[in-house]
């Protein structure tokens, strides 16, 4: 049940009957008319444009169009009152009965409540991650991964069928140079010297590597070649490493649908077959790039024929090469073909999340799926995570992956465990930096947002338990009876408010691919739930169990309940597990 919305038919059957006694012109385009909360809650429970967006398509007066609607609205018994203010906004008050009835919808329909229906019929991809299998997951991928399946998971309960996906990075020059890093590793384990020169991956991580290699190959490699032992230590350690990151992200509460390997698409002629179609279809091209403006042409600069994806006809600065002079594969041929792939598999939404260092892919990208998105069907997006900086006692800590001194992600989450990484990493916006301090997330105070909003769903939790222990039924079902017409006062409603702009809130953050609204609403939820908490201390009518008065008690324990729930069903969505008790 989304109140928002159920007031908004409310204010356009209004219009219509406006339209049918002549006071609007017929024809008007209601598509803009919104409902929404006031800036300041000060002025009433809800807001609607209506007058504002239609003044001068009907040749009216703001005032004057929202002075009737007002007259038209306040008849309704869930209208209070509707008060027209400064040019023409209209401010809506609602009967407490309102509020009221979200808390037996809450409890009947549970962590269900707030679904939406906006994303049924239609399927979504999210690639995320995809770091490149040179190393273990850091901090910074830790921050990605969180990131897209906590949208994932957000457009599922937006009503998606959502894929979740992984570009295994293992087709460019990187993954020789990670074979080269294995093999120096390899020979130390075999008791020789062993040189990780510049340009090279000098972390202990490879050290196990080297150990299974040997065991593998035993010495047999040693005097070979480096053609020789080059491909089948690169696919070894490629997948060494894959397990480590599938075991990483497992830890981390993320499950992959599909696995995608870049070289697959070197291998199986992907590239060649996906460029022969973008011929036909006049998409590629081949022709000589001007030199790179602005500034001075490199010295080793020179024109040469290339082929060339016609980027700049969609929103890009260049077209890009996807094929060297010597008949190599640039970097771009395999996105291409890789994002071709995902196009004719037929998703409505794609998105892709990036990291920060990232940016200059964008364009590139977008020119890629608006040049193959032939029909202009599919709901393209990039987002990109800005950088984590971890601090730790009060200081910064650096992290480099090449020199090997980097914060796993698996170092994280042995400090501070999945569910408080993943509400952490959920706290800014993607394209904000983050700060994420090893002591503060662990700090059991409001100003730890994990913190805040476990505490309020544990206090739930344990005052079900407490009138359990006291004798009273605390199940859904006898909450669902419970005379809600109790639940009075301003602190009480102001939570019941809170709970209705929830599916509102879920439909705007899968709307804009921003999971960290949801962190942002449960911290306010919280927030209004202590507030009510605390007034209880103040005001004994106001706590949740009242001695000797098992009506009373029932009506308080189904808003308190109902509060558990939707913070359930967003720590769901975020992947984290709702706390029944605090330690």
């Amino acid at each position: 049940m989304n109140l928002f919305t159920q007031i908004r038919g409310l204010v356009l059957d209004a219009l219509a009957q406006m339209q049918s006694e002549g006071a609007l012109p017929e024809g008007l385009d209601f598509a803009n008319v919104t409902v929404e909360p006031p800036r300041d809650p000060l002025h009433g429970d809800m807001a609607t444009n209506a007058a504002m967006v239609l003044a001068k398509p009907a040749g009216k007066k703001p005032r004057d169009i929202a002075e009737t609607l007002a007259e038209k609205l306040g008849a309704d018994e869930r209208i209070t009152s509707a008060e027209v203010a400064g040019p023409g906004f209209l401010n809506l008050r609602l009967a407490a009965s309102v509020w009221q009835s979200v808390i037996s919808t809450v409890l009947r329909d549970g962590t269900d409540f707030g679904r939406s229906d906006m994303g049924q019929g239609k399927t979504a991809n999210v690639e995320f991650v995809s770091a490149n299998p040179t190393g273990p997951l850091h901090v910074g991928h830790c921050r990605g991964a969180v990131f897209g399946d906590a949208l994932a998971g957000l457009l599922q309960y937006a009503g998606y069928d959502v894929t979740r996906e992984y570009w295994i990075n293992d087709g460019g020059a990187q993954v020789d140079v990670l074979a080269r890093s294995a093999y120096e590793r390899y020979r130390e384990a075999n008791g020789l010297d062993f040189e990780v020169k510049e340009g090279l991956y000098p972390g202990d991580y490879l050290l196990p590597i080297g150990e299974a290699l040997k065991e593998k190959f035993g010495d047999s490699m040693i005097d070979k070649p480096e053609s020789e032992w080059l491909a089948p230590f690169r696919d070894f350690t490629i997948d060494e490493m894959m397990k480590q990151i599938r075991e990483d992200l497992a830890l981390l509460g993320v499950e992959m649908d599909v696995w995608t390997s870049e070289r697959s698409y070197y291998d199986s002629g992907k590239i060649e077959k996906t460029l022969e179609e973008l011929k036909e279809l006049g998409l590629v091209y081949r022709g000589v790039l001007e030199p790179p403006k602005g500034k001075a042409p490199p010295e080793d600069w020179e024109p040469r024929e290339q082929m060339l994806f016609k980027a700049t006809e969609y929103g890009d600065d260049v077209d890009r090469p996807v094929q060297k002079s010597d008949g190599g594969w640039t970097y771009f041929a395999p996105d291409l073909a890789y994002h071709y792939d995902k196009v004719k598999r037929g998703f409505d939404v794609i998105i892709d999340v990036f990291g920060a260092d990232h940016g200059g892919y964008v364009k590139r990208m977008k020119a890629i799926v608006a040049a193959l998105d032939h029909e202009k069907r599919v709901n393209f997006d990039i987002k990109l995570c800005q950088l984590v900086k971890l601090f730790k006692n009060g200081e910064p800590f650096k992290m480099s992956k090449r020199a090997g001194t980097f914060i796993t992600l698996r170092d994280v989450l042995e400090q501070v465990g999945p569910d408080v990484t993943r509400f952490v990493m959920l706290t800014r916006r993607n394209d904000a930096p983050l700060d994420f301090d090893f002591d503060k997330v662990l700090e059991q105070s409001r100003e730890n947002p994990v913190f805040y909003v476990q505490y309020a769903h544990a206090r739930v939790m344990s005052v079900l338990r407490r009138a359990e222990e006291a004798g009273m039924d605390a199940d859904d079902a006898a909450l669902l009876n419970a005379d809600l017409s109790r639940v009075d006062h301003e602190a009480e409603l102001a939570v019941a408010k809170k709970l209705a702009e929830w599916p509102r809130l879920v439909e705007i953050a899968a709307r804009t691919n921003e999971p960290h609204r949801i962190a942002f609403y449960l911290y306010e939820l919280a927030g209004e739930f202590h507030s009510l908490w605390n007034r209880g201390n103040d005001v004994p009518s106001l706590k949740f169990l009242q001695d000797g008065d098992v009506a009373t008690s029932h009506a308080k324990m189904a808003l308190a309940r109902s509060v558990a729930v939707v913070i359930a069903a967003g720590l769901g969505i975020l992947g984290v597990t709702p706390a029944q008790e605090m330690r």
